[in-house]
């Protein structure tokens, strides 16, 4: 299937027909998944027909503060996209500053240059539709119906491809809520402030990005508003709150297969919690999701045993978010000035190393390289049939 971009006014015609494998959301996990599937082909020696839908053009809403470990930028072939790069991390609290000396760097990056790069890595067919819902293995857009024996939920929080009835809607959901400005300027410190002055559970920051600085607020409570907190901080840093976006943060692992879909990026609760970091995760589950679908496509195994495969995958990790969680949860209660010097002593580079050494083993860049076990071929399955 050849590739299409953007459709407008009366360009924007009926969509229909099958895929092999439809990717729901075009941002970080949707591209992550597609990217897996670049090549592939079915058992019967077909290409596999790949189709990505969003309702957006690829790289064309941002949504975050846009960083990410050095390393995963690097063994993705990123770094045409890069803004800023830092080694330290500035932490600040009403009663003093602490500098992290970072055991790797933190990079800003541009989105839609990213997405871009991302997206040319895999040969899928992308449309432009609004998703609306799904039947079975029959996923209904604005554009019309497409159906596919394998299906990716990648479009974000909402969760749309889910059981109704399963679904998550702020603020009585496990979400924190986040927004951030993009005035024009310069900086060299990567920075986060916890002040409960602009948000009571939850921290601040401002990460400079080539000629803007991005500065925003996040709350892990939903309920918190966070505009003015936002535009006050702003201003503390003497500049103005220009350039807004914002978006629902998950803080929670939910089940990354259901109902016969596969979940992956926000829509599986892929997003660290006391970090907020989401693009890293999404990446992360992103590919290990691709890469049980080219199992099922190129006969190694079958969908049920992907998707449990997958689950497992994602399951895995829930001792590591959960243990996140708890500090997210705790850090509110301790004293400020406690804080301050608990933060302190935590500076110290040999707990630094360790810390954030095990934090980055919660998805490593090395898995982008990393060969996943394969089925031996003599043993593979039938190809699966396609859905009606």
């Amino acid at each position: 299937m050849p590739r299409r971009r953007t459709k407008r006014g009366t360009e924007r015609t009926p969509l229909a027909g099958e895929a092999d494998v439809l990717v729901c959301g075009a941002s970080f996990a949707g591209l992550a998944v597609a990217r897996e599937l670049a090549g592939a082909r079915r058992a019967d020696g077909a290409p596999a027909r790949v189709l990505m839908l969003d309702r957006y053009e690829i790289g064309e809403r941002q949504t975050s503060a846009c960083a990410a470990p050095t390393g995963w930028l690097e063994a993705l072939g990123l770094t045409d996209a890069l803004r800023q790069t830092f080694r330290d991390l500035v932490i600040n609290t009403p009663h003093g500053t602490s500098r992290y000396r970072l055991p790797w760097s933190w990079s800003t990056f541009d989105y839609p240059t990213l997405c871009e790069l991302l997206d040319d890595q895999n040969d899928a067919t992308f449309e432009t539709a609004k998703v609306e819902g799904r039947s079975g293995a029959t996923v209904h857009t604005d554009r019309g119906d497409v159906s596919a024996p394998l299906i990716v939920d990648a479009l974000g929080w909402r969760r749309m491809l889910a059981p109704v009835d399963t679904r998550v809607q702020p603020p009585d959901a496990p979400l924190s809520r986040g927004l951030e400005v993009h005035p024009g300027g310069a900086g060299d410190e990567l920075e986060i402030w916890i002040d409960r002055s602009y948000v009571r559970e939850g921290y601040s920051w401002s990460f400079p990005a080539g000629e803007e600085v991005r500065i925003g607020v996040g709350s892990f409570d939903p309920r918190a508003h966070v505009k003015e907190p936002t535009v006050r901080l702003a201003e503390d840093l003497g500049t103005e709150a220009v350039g807004y976006q914002g978006n629902w943060i998950p803080h929670r692992l939910r089940p990354a297969a259901e109902d016969g879909i596969f979940f992956a990026g926000d829509s599986a609760g892929h997003c660290l919690p006391l970090s907020a970091e989401g693009i890293r995760t999404a990446l992360y589950f992103g590919i290990a999701c691709g890469r049980e679908l080219r199992d099922v496509l190129e006969g190694r195994t079958t969908r049920e045993a992907a998707l449990r495969r997958y689950a497992a995958f994602s399951a895995g990790h829930r001792h590591r978010f959960g243990s996140m969680l708890s500090v997210q949860r705790l850090i509110p209660h301790v004293p400020p000035r406690l804080l301050t010097v608990l933060i302190r002593a935590m500076g110290t580079q040999r707990f630094v190393d360790w810390t954030f050494g095990h934090y980055l083993k919660t998805a490593p860049p090395e898995f982008v390289h990393a060969a996943p076990p394969r089925v031996s071929a003599a043993r593979a399955p039938e190809p699966l049939a396609v859905a009606a």
